[in-house]
């Protein structure tokens, strides 16, 4: 009832047995280091980073789920460049040999060598291989890691990461677009008087700014509403000043984990792009025309925010084509070799068989632009199988 941990024990004779000869002896992880040898002190740092484990999960589940994973594995045994012996799960990754190092590794992990050749960090690790990670100073771990890393310690660094990350881009999103919706009063968030700050905060129930702007980056307080009450006086009716408008929200694709990008019209750099607030979700990119943003539009008109693409754009950004194609052998494999070598890569193909002669495939391709992808359907186009090709935007 005081927040005192303490520890209880209970165990069949078989149990008691395995607890006085094996791993969960309490005196493995309570001894010194120089009473124990052997397997015991595998054992004890095992029981070491099952309680580092409990402490980085999120959730009782997350913990479960970890520790199901490392219970009982089949283990493979690789070396690091220096010759050090790590065990890791069958199955595992170089990222989940990077985390198996040290956290630090993992998270700024960029890319790997296996026996000094290159190799893609999803690939599955053998015992008896050398793994030497390649790190970034600014490098930040990927969410699809969460597909092929296989250890608990990974996976729980992993999702804390991640958490991390997206806690600081909503709350730099959040101010972004609270500074937008004041910036019609001729002020900012540095402006704001503190009282009047505190006043709101508790309003929102929040304790702290960065709490607030975090909600504002996740969607779950609309900006402009925000702004309203920071700048509202006692009187409401003295307030005048309209802020549910602004000047554009500029996209650099750099984002991250709180700007996405509609998949019912797949906005690139080039398109007339504006966006909502989605909750949980962060601000959803949409291309001015999509259907979806013609009725949150009618629906609810306050809610649409400018958006344009800066002026240093960069990165990759998913769009779809429908391809009309003769359904001859080799014709798929012909599309994707073309469209690799305008420099696009491909997502997903699906195929849709019309009749006994033509099919439809429905390509996911990541372009830099619009102009990248006139250059990309230009290429296919000319393509003797090839019948018709649009950008799908619904």
């Amino acid at each position: 009832m005081h927040g005192v941990p303490i520890e209880v024990q209970i165990r069949t004779r078989q149990m008691e047995s395995v607890a006085n000869n094996g791993i969960s002896g309490h005196w493995l992880y309570k001894a010194d280091d120089a009473s124990y040898a052997g397997s015991q002190a595998r054992a004890r740092q095992w029981l070491r980073d099952l309680l580092d484990l409990q402490q980085r999960a999120g959730s009782s589940l997350e913990f479960i789920e970890s520790l199901k994973i490392d219970l009982f594995p089949d283990e493979v045994y690789v070396f690091s460049p220096k010759g050090e012996i790590f065990e890791l799960p069958r199955g595992a990754c170089p990222i989940d040999f990077a985390y198996a190092v040290h956290t630090d590794i993992g998270n700024s992990c960029v890319a790997c060598r296996v026996d000094r050749d290159l190799a893609p960090l999803s690939s599955q690790l053998q015992s008896g291989q050398t793994v030497e990670i390649i790190t970034a100073k600014d490098a930040r771990p990927n969410p699809d890691w969460l597909t092929f890393a296989v250890s608990g310690k990974a996976r729980t660094a992993i999702r804390q990461a991640l958490k991390d990350q997206k806690r600081s881009q909503s709350i730099a999103l959040g101010r972004r677009l609270l500074n937008r919706s004041l910036a019609n009063a001729d002020t900012s968030i540095n402006d704001l008087d503190f009282r009047r700050l505190r006043k709101v905060l508790k309003e929102f129930n929040v304790r702290r700014l960065n709490d607030l702007l975090e909600a504002i980056g996740l969607g779950n307080y609309m900006a402009y509403v925000v702004a309203q009450r920071l700048l509202a006086s006692d009187h409401p009716a003295t307030n005048a000043i309209s802020i549910q408008t602004g000047g554009p929200v500029a996209i650099r694709g750099t984002e991250g984990l709180v700007i996405s990008y509609g998949r019912c019209c797949y906005p690139v750099p080039g398109d007339p792009i504006a966006g909502h607030m989605s909750s949980g979700k962060g601000f959803v990119v949409h291309i001015e025309t999509c259907k979806n943003m013609a009725e949150i539009r009618r629906r609810s008109p306050n809610e649409i925010i400018p958006a344009r693409w800066s002026a240093d754009v960069e990165g990759d950004f998913l769009t779809a084509l429908r391809i009309q194609v003769d359904r001859q052998k080799g014709v798929i494999a012909e599309i994707a070799a073309t469209i690799n070598e305008a420099d696009a890569g491909i997502d997903n193909i699906k195929v849709d068989e019309r009749d006994a002669e033509l099919s439809i495939l429905m390509v996911g391709v990541f372009v830099r632009n619009r102009t990248h992808l006139a250059r990309v359907v230009r290429r296919v186009r000319v393509l003797t199988n090839v019948h018709r090709i649009s950008r799908i935007i619904e």
